[in-house]
């Protein structure tokens, strides 16, 4: 679950539980004032931590995952946002206008996998090629070809070098465009299953309509 939408939504009870706790304790109970704000307090950041583990129990429960797993699998997502902020800043540095196009399309297929993965952790054993080898691969071509780029001077050696890493860079795209593939597969697999199901209800439907005018006609 999104951390942010799950903060506001435990602070969304948590707040007003304070601010009863704190009337019943205060005026129903007559306790004095830091009394009843001790026990209010406590009872808001009781329930804030209480529905903070109820929440993240169901979304294991959910993504059929282990505490264990989900902490390793946000592990590795936490570099791997890290690393994509530097590819980021790697592929919009190069001032080469011709590979624009490339740039956008790399940054943007390796932010999809990172989402599909954040929204649901499981997945992240599907693109674990990705994350452990084709993203680290990417962002150090793209560093090193931002950074040979800039230089003022180039001779014949360092534009093959520049040459061969576009080549390269442009290969790694099919690459991650695998991994997207391989990551969505599931999904891909569920609609053509779906696609089939809905033409084979209209084939029935229409068979069903031709059987029911040819018995009027008879």
């Amino acid at each position: 679950m999104n951390p942010i939408i799950s903060l506001i939504i435990r602070s969304f009870v948590a707040v007003p539980m304070t601010v009863i706790v704190w009337l019943i304790s205060n005026f129903a109970f007559n306790q004095p004032f830091l009394l009843s704000s001790a026990f209010a307090i406590a009872a808001g950041v009781i329930t804030h931590l209480f529905l903070g583990l109820y929440m993240q129990t169901r979304f294991l429960k959910k993504h059929r995952l282990t505490r264990k797993e989900y902490l390793y699998i946000m592990k590795n997502l936490s570099e791997a946002k890290r690393k994509i902020r530097r590819l980021n800043k790697a592929l919009f540095g190069v001032r080469d206008i011709t590979s624009v196009k490339q740039r956008i399309e790399i940054h943007r297929i390796a932010k999809k996998i990172y989402k599909i993965t954040m929204k649901e952790p499981k997945r992240f054993y599907k693109a674990e090629s990705f994350y452990f080898s084709h993203l680290d691969s990417v962002v150090e071509l793209s560093e090193t070809y931002g950074f040979l780029s800039t230089q003022p001077k180039k001779n014949a050696e360092l534009e093959r070098s520049l040459a061969e890493t576009r080549r390269t860079v442009n290969e790694l795209n099919k690459t991650l465009e695998e991994d997207l593939y391989k990551l969505i597969s599931d999904d891909i697999d569920h609609l053509n299953f779906e696609i089939d199901v809905a033409k084979h209800t209209i084939k029935k439907e229409k068979e069903a309509k031709f059987d029911d005018e040819n018995r009027w006609l008879k």
